[in-house]
């Protein structure tokens, strides 16, 4: 009788692990098709762009200005404009994000008020459409802000109070805030509480501890934030259309009251502007190679600081 329950038992008990050793290699199966999909998704977008790109891809097409109404020539005005863009970004938008993040990790308490509006508005700004980004920066930065110091400072001369690089990157910052807001305060959160009690129980202040405890070891998330920053502002279009770009400029710009080309701007302006879509496509496809290039370099230069850091910090 005990011989055939446990025969029993150990048959159902053999019956329900098989069943569940199926389910888990069908989910297994199920995340690593998912991860080749989306590579393969990846592969196949940069590989049509390389193919498509690869015959006006040269250094005379990046070194070059465009000619015959941008159908033959190069991009060395959008490049350096879009690069410009991106670093005059970074530096309104990482150091000014980076406190934020500390206030509401290090000093705002649970249930502070501000503490709960700041977080309401960065989730409000994260979901607020591109666009109107580039909507408020016409009417606060450039009619505002602009304007006003052109009647205080110019004698109402205009020259801040016109499209330029200076608006386009800080309205590009506004948009890029959120992303890094949320990843230095998810990096701040990952040093553990016991070595903030055990730097304050050695005497230091808060401001101490932040500074020798607390930011060195949350460096790596400042620099990811940093790169995700980096990543969507150079390829964002919307917020600088009323800004500051240009459809075609035969100089540089020479300060940052000036307007610039942009690269995201230029694909945009020859996919949907130009007399003969056709025959401008290979400017299309390499100036988005450029584009991808640039933005991966930016965000290589990112990773290698962040990996620097991190072995100077153990």
């Amino acid at each position: 009788m005990n011989t055939n329950t446990n025969t029993t038992e150990n048959h159902f008990f053999s019956s329900e692990g098989k069943g569940i050793d199926i389910k888990g290699k069908l989910i297994v199966g199920t995340t690593q098709l998912a991860v080749l999909l989306i590579i393969a998704i990846l592969f196949i977008i940069l590989g049509i762009i390389v193919y498509e790109g690869r015959d006006k891809f040269s250094w005379e097409f990046i070194s070059s200005f465009p000619t015959e109404g941008m159908t033959k020539g190069g991009i060395f005005p959008a490049l350096i404009g879009t690069f410009i863009l991106v670093i005059v970004m970074s530096i309104a938008a990482v150091p000014f994000g980076t406190i934020t993040a500390i206030y509401l990790t290090e000093y705002a308490k649970e249930n502070s008020v501000i503490a709960a509006a700041v977080r309401f508005s960065i989730r409000t700004l994260a979901v607020v459409p591109s666009i109107i980004f580039g909507l408020f920066g016409l009417g606060f930065f450039i009619q505002f802000v602009g304007a006003g110091a052109d009647t205080v400072l110019n004698g109402g001369q205009l020259r801040w109070g016109q499209p330029n690089i200076l608006w386009a990157s800080l309205t590009m910052s506004l948009l890029t805030l959120p992303v890094i807001i949320v990843s230095v305060e998810e990096a701040l959160k990952t040093i553990p509480r016991e070595l903030r009690e055990a730097s304050l129980a050695l005497g230091a202040t808060k401001w101490q501890t932040i500074k020798k405890v607390v930011f060195p070891g949350s460096i790596s998330g400042i620099m990811t934030g940093t790169i995700l920053a980096v990543s969507r502002g150079a390829g964002e279009v919307a917020p600088i259309l009323f800004t500051g770009a240009a459809y075609y400029l035969a100089t540089l710009p020479g300060s940052l009251s000036d307007q610039f080309m942009n690269l995201g701007y230029h694909i945009y302006i020859m996919s949907t502007q130009s007399s003969d879509v056709e025959k401008t496509m290979p400017i299309q496809f390499a100036t988005t190679l450029v584009l991808l290039i640039l933005t991966l370099s930016l965000n290589l230069v990112a990773v290698l600081i962040r990996s620097r850091i991190r072995r100077k910090t153990k």
